[in-house]
């Protein structure tokens, strides 16, 4: 393998190794109708994926008295409990397993609860990959670049040698922002010409995809 370009690869977790958004979409989705309040259309429910929940649901049902937005939260937490959704995309284990084989040091930066990532973590068994996460009820929502600066602190990893991989804008953003690379997954939920209005180094169309690239390339 050619010398690496990158030190540590982040990794967003809903919608880029955890198949869950279609679950997502429906537990908003379904969250407002409890409520109320204007239903978003799957593909504003799908935008805002990876954001923090409560600037989740302001960004989904907007213009609505701000009343609601805890209420939204609670409702989301609540669907979302009630079916959690644990189904990797095919191919991570394998494709972790071989980075962390290569030597690279692999993190997870998410919009999830951190009561969230780790129950998922726990039904999945891919904790021991990952030398630390980051979740968005422990720091700002992305795309702000807190995530990434606090677990490069963590880890003693510079930016420049850092790479988000993600499958929405907010994640492309969040590595501009902190002045890492970016790399884009089109099978979750934002679209390909949406990612790549970012200039990720790369939009990969699968886990194995993905996988190449990352090790021919990173």
């Amino acid at each position: 393998m050619a010398r690496k370009k990158f030190d540590l690869l982040v990794f967003d977790w809903d919608g880029t190794l955890m198949d869950s958004t279609a679950t997502i979409v429906k537990c908003i989705q379904d969250s407002a109708r409890d409520l109320e309040l204007p239903v978003p259309d799957r593909q504003a429910a799908a935008y805002v994926i990876g954001l923090g929940l409560h600037e989740a649901m302001q960004a989904a049902v907007p213009d609505v008295d701000p009343v609601y937005y805890p209420q939204l939260a609670e409702r989301y937490r609540t669907h979302y409990l009630a079916q959690e959704c644990t189904m990797l995309f095919d191919g991570v284990p394998a494709m972790l397993a071989a980075l962390a084989e290569q030597g690279y040091v692999l993190a997870v930066a998410t919009g999830k609860s951190r009561r969230g990532l780790d129950w998922a973590l726990e039904e999945v068994g891919l904790g021991h990959f990952f030398s630390a996460t980051r979740c968005a009820d422990e720091t700002f929502s992305k795309p702000h670049p807190a995530m990434l600066e606090q677990l490069g602190d963590q880890l003693g990893q510079g930016m420049a040698r850092t790479l988000m991989i993600g499958d929405t804008t907010h994640d492309l953003q969040m590595a501009r922002n902190a002045g890492a690379a970016g790399l884009g997954v089109r099978y979750g939920a934002h679209s390909s010409a949406d990612l790549q209005s970012l200039e990720p180094l790369y939009v990969a169309d699968s886990v194995a995809s993905l996988q190449q690239w990352l090790l021919h390339n990173a």
